[in-house]
């Protein structure tokens, strides 16, 4: 049996965590625009090779990167949790109900939990940009600089589908790590991994980039996950969970988020968000609180198919490119007369040969966006322009309406139910009748809503502007009342 796992959350107890290889002591469940001229930097070209015969040198590019790179320090608060069901429910025997209780879904207090990861500091002003799965769920977070210095930080919004986070402290001229263009990376270019692995002081690793654009299908709690990792096999270890994928010239090129590996250490790859895709989610993050994604509205067929599978297919053995297996009627693609059995092959210029490399050309954009997509039809080459927007379309009718599609009732949270909560506000859910939320959730009267699809809702007016801005798949997140434990449900094809 091959044995090799790809760890993206591991809880254990009194030991290392491995949340996409955040760290932690306790038990845990860590696993998700920038505008200012400081936060632009130029771009330079992201390869750096031999000069005169001479070997590579890290030592400049190190000095100008470390600074830049943060310890992030986390505590979940203590929390009630659903009991696991007892395995040895039915037995007579004592000595096991001692041991494992009853089951039948009691609740105990989760202990406080604490864990530590890295960060990227982007501007002066003190914004951050770390991993979702290091930050999601904090009640505190600490952020410890090279210099020792310590700030305390709030979350300004987060992406679980890229597993990305955009963080802020209150500082000042702040050292700022310059952004590269992740698209000028190359095979077996010299690269630097530095984060705080296993609580460590900030180290600095490295290796050469030994893939792009690889799909490891490690971020299965997103509702469309996107995956386009730089693959590399500089040495990354528990902690370094949001720390930087470093070229010779001291640019970031990635936010290192996974490693590979069957014990939960380093073992030879580790895998970073390219920079240009981080760019797009953490602009969004800032200038709207939420990423704004556009869809083509297209299914893709599997890459490892086998000949029958091709031939079934209709797929040639020397089309190169992306096999569009289904679209959707309402979608973008098909409005701009793109067809099942059609091969994509580039977008925008940039060439598309697997899923892996279309999902983040597309993740780049947001709805409204037009974008240029070359494709094959019976083998010859076409070019359409799409208008991306929502996976499943705008969505029709009025608020109202949208609401009454969920198939529940709703009222304002009192002000001061909030309080006693703990939140700033929210929707609750006073009955659920037939719907797509008793359809698609097991969503129980009295949750209360306090965002959708990423956006804040406080009244039953916000939360049908929320509804009235989305389309295709989004969480529900909420918490029950005399609960502390965050819950999310997901609506997909709404």
């Amino acid at each position: 049996m091959n044995k090799k796992t790809v760890f993206a959350t591991i809880a254990l107890v009194g030991a290392i965590v491995v949340g996409g290889f955040a760290l932690s002591g306790k038990t845990g469940d860590l696993y998700h625009k920038i505008t200012t001229d400081e936060t632009q930097p130029l771009i330079r070209t992201a390869y750096s090779g031999p000069v005169n015969n001479q070997p590579v040198s890290f030592e400049q590019a190190a000095d100008a990167a470390v600074p830049s790179v943060v310890h992030i320090r986390t505590v979940v608060k203590s929390r009630q949790v659903a009991q696991q069901q007892n395995p040895f429910e039915g037995m007579d025997d004592d000595i096991f109900r001692h041991f494992f209780g009853d089951g039948g879904g009691r609740r105990f207090q989760q202990p406080e939990q604490r864990a530590s990861g890295s960060g990227v500091i982007i501007s002066g002003d003190g914004y951050i940009v770390t991993n979702n799965h290091v930050v999601n769920g904090a009640s505190d977070i600490t952020v410890t600089l090279s210099n020792r210095k310590n700030y305390k930080a709030e979350v300004v919004g987060t992406d679980p589908n890229t597993d990305l986070a955009l963080i802020k402290v209150d500082g000042k001229n702040l050292p700022v790590m310059p952004v590269g263009n992740s698209d000028d990376v190359k095979l077996g270019q010299w690269v630097m991994a530095i984060g705080y692995p296993l609580n460590l002081d900030v180290t600095v690793t490295q290796g050469i980039i030994s893939a792009k654009s690889r799909n490891i299908g490690i971020n299965r709690q997103a509702a469309a996950p996107v995956e386009s990792f730089l693959q590399t096999d500089a040495a990354v270890n528990p902690g370094s969970s949001g720390g930087a994928l470093v070229n010779t010239n001291g640019e970031l090129i990635g936010i290192n988020a996974a490693i590979a590996s069957p014990t939960g250490s380093y073992a030879g790859y580790a895998y970073a968000i390219p920079s240009n895709l981080m760019k797009k989610v953490i602009n969004d993050i800032k200038q709207f609180g939420s990423v704004q994604r556009g869809y083509l509205g297209i299914s893709m067929a599997p890459e490892n198919l086998d000949d029958a599978q091709k031939k079934e297919l209709g797929i040639k053995d020397d089309e190169k490119g992306v096999f569009v297996a289904g679209i959707d009627p309402s979608g973008a693609a098909a409005a701009a007369g793109i067809k099942q059995g059609d091969v994509i092959t580039h977008i925008n210029g940039a060439p598309v040969g697997s899923g892996a490399q279309l999902s983040e050309q597309i993740a780049r954009q947001k709805p409204g966006d037009k974008v240029k997509l070359s494709y094959l039809r019976n083998g010859s080459g076409q070019d359409a322009e799409v208008t991306l927007k929502g996976k499943m379309g705008a969505i029709a009718g009025a608020a109202s309406a949208t609401v009454q599609s969920l198939g529940a009732d709703f009222a304002t949270l009192p002000a001061g139910d909030a309080r006693e909560m703990g939140i700033a506000g929210g929707v609750q859910v006073t009955d659920i009748g037939e719907g797509v939320l008793a359809d698609q959730t097991n969503m129980k009267k009295g949750f209360v809503i306090t965002r959708v699809g990423g956006m804040a809702v406080r009244s039953v007016d916000e939360l049908k502007a929320a509804l009235q801005r989305l389309s295709g798949n989004f969480q529900i997140e909420g918490m029950y009342p005399g609960s502390d434990k965050v819950y999310y449900y997901g609506i997909n094809d709404y």
